[in-house]
């Protein structure tokens, strides 16, 4: 198992608008996301969201201002060498302007009308969660595809 990070751009805790990203290639190619991918050798979680956050939308965040908010388990029994975790944060600040780069085409959407339609199908399960400023932790356990959730088990946490 790898690991892997992800940070949504929100406008405040609870959000009202979250930033997502449209991910133009490889795992997950077509479906909006928050920003983030695996971490480098030997690199800390912190700096990887970092690191993603300012190479998917051209956004500089500073470690302060991340607020890890969720860890899950991704689990993909059909194909184990896509199983990962990943590590949730969330951002009310940054610098910069928004670009699209090569791998995400980012937009933002009133937290109301996120397209969870043409998102991971385990989303809706704990993004509302997040999005309303609790912390969380689970397992995902996808099907047989790699694509659609065979099962989800999300609770609520303190702390990290």
């Amino acid at each position: 198992m790898y690991s892997t990070t992800l940070c949504f751009v929100v406008n405040s805790l609870p959000a009202q608008q979250v930033l997502l990203g449209m991910k133009k290639t490889g795992f997950g190619k077509g479906k909006y996301n928050g920003f983030g991918g695996k971490l480098n050798t030997a690199e800390k979680v912190i700096d990887a969201v970092l690191r993603e956050l300012q190479e998917e939308c051209g956004i500089i965040a500073e470690e302060q201002d991340l607020r890890k908010v969720g860890e899950l388990d991704f689990i993909f029994p059909a194909n184990p060498a896509l199983d990962h975790d990943v590590h949730i944060y969330v951002t009310e600040r940054w610098q910069g302007e928004i670009v699209e780069s090569d791998e995400m085409k980012p937009e933002w959407f009133v937290v109301s009308q996120i397209p969870y339609e043409t998102m991971w199908e385990d989303d809706i399960h704990w993004l509302p969660q997040v999005l309303q400023g609790e912390k969380i932790k689970g397992k995902v356990v996808f099907a047989a595809d790699n694509d659609s959730v065979q099962t989800v088990n999300i609770l609520a946490v303190s702390s990290f």
